[in-house]
């Protein structure tokens, strides 16, 4: 049984397959950054603070088709929760709230877009279907 292990068989040092596969290696920390930017509404929510430097929650609302207030309003709490949207309150009456990115949020737009290259180059491939209901 052993012979059919070939995982063991693969010449590579226990260090190089930390910065690989390690609690702080490239695995990891491409796994969190998707854990941020999962959910059916952040993209768009991104990408329409990428396109405004800022915006009312009734303007994306306006502009999201089909989101609903209660999303809305789940998805940027997580995206301010892990730091890539800052929400500014100004305290006024009726309430006044806009929403912006932070800077780690406008880093994110290189890598999006040259994910969306990808996706141009190749739209041969597609995800399973086991794929999407992750």
């Amino acid at each position: 049984m052993s012979d059919a292990i070939t995982h063991l068989k693969v010449p590579i040092d226990r260090e190089e397959r930390e910065i690989c596969l390690g609690p702080d290696g490239s695995v990891a920390h491409v796994n969190r950054v998707l854990r941020m930017i999962s959910g059916r509404w952040k993209l768009p929510i991104l990408f329409r603070l990428f396109a405004e430097p800022t915006m009312r929650t009734s303007q994306l609302l306006r502009d999201i088709p089909n989101i609903s207030q209660k999303m809305l309003t789940q998805h940027l709490r997580e995206l301010e929760d892990d730091g890539l949207v800052a929400r500014r309150n100004f305290g006024e009456q009726p309430p006044h709230v806009e929403y912006r990115l932070t800077e780690p949020g406008r880093g994110l737009l290189p890598m999006l877009i040259s994910v969306r290259e990808f996706s141009r180059l190749h739209p041969d491939l597609k995800p399973t279907d086991s794929a999407l209901a992750r």
